[in-house]
């Protein structure tokens, strides 16, 4: 049995929202949606597979850092140069594209959500006035601001999503055409979109390393070392929630979209 006090709990806790909160981003917001628009439910099984198979992946990411206290790149570094420059070139070889889609996309939100075209703000100052609040939080209130920051951003994405999920069921879609259910028939269409589909979901698996640094620095800030379990807990929290959010985002898309 899981037995830990709501005390020790609130000292853990950060890291795990933290990841569910930088997965939910163009993978459930615009690949799950769109999966459910184009392909019904069609690519379901896509999406909960990923899920899956990634799992192991970022929860040792979590239980590397618990354990050791060290983040999962000093391991790759224990490996060897090889593996630290590997990481380093995987790195080096998406972190541009991965900037530039989530600013893109969250440009695009945010310009929407508050009109900022109305106030002068363009495509290129609207991205620049996202980066420079992001990194300002970054900058000046390090983790301990992004922790805090993100559980009230956490909490208000989780319940504005499950509302508007549960009334999209209980409206039923806005058509009266079939919806697939379930579509093993892919054609190159669909493999196309599976790809970066999967790729996404939820993230990209090299985010792992970004995991093992949050629970260390959540360590650090709180003065709590926790237990392994309690580690895991806070981690495959956030993940679940990932998870189920990413269907709900696909309904969301089918039956709207």
């Amino acid at each position: 049995m899981f037995n830990t006090s709501s005390a020790n709990l609130f000292k853990t806790f950060g890291p795990g929202i933290l990841f569910a909160s930088t997965a939910i981003g163009v993978s459930h917001l615009v690949q799950s949606t769109k999966a459910g628009a184009l392909f019904g439910f069609g690519l379901l099984w896509a999406v909960i597979l990923a899920n899956l198979l990634k799992y192991p992946f970022f929860e040792f990411g979590s239980r590397y850092a618990n354990a050791t206290g060290k983040s999962i790149i000093d391991g790759y570094l224990k490996l060897g140069k090889w593996a630290i420059w590997s990481y380093f070139l995987i790195t080096i070889g998406s972190m541009f594209f991965v900037c530039a889609a989530v600013g893109k996309v969250t440009t695009g939100f945010m310009q929407n959500l508050f009109h900022l075209k109305e106030f002068g703000w363009g495509n290129i100052s609207s991205t620049l006035l996202i980066f420079s609040i992001c990194g300002g939080i970054l900058i000046i209130g390090k983790f301990k601001a992004l922790d805090q920051i993100i559980k009230v951003v956490g909490i208000i994405l989780l319940l504005s999503t499950l509302s508007a999920f549960i009334i999209c069921i209980y409206n039923g879609p806005i058509n009266n055409q079939s919806i697939v259910l379930f579509d093993m028939a892919i054609g190159p269409e669909a493999i196309a979109f599976i790809i970066p589909l999967m790729g996404w979901m939820p993230t990209a698996v090299d985010l792992s390393t970004w995991n093992s640094l949050w629970t260390i620095e959540k360590i650090k800030t709180s003065g709590y070392h926790p237990k392994l379990k309690e580690t895991l807990f806070d981690f495959n929290l956030g993940y679940i929630t990932s998870a189920l959010l990413s269907i709900c985002f696909i309904t969301l898309g089918a039956f709207l979209i």
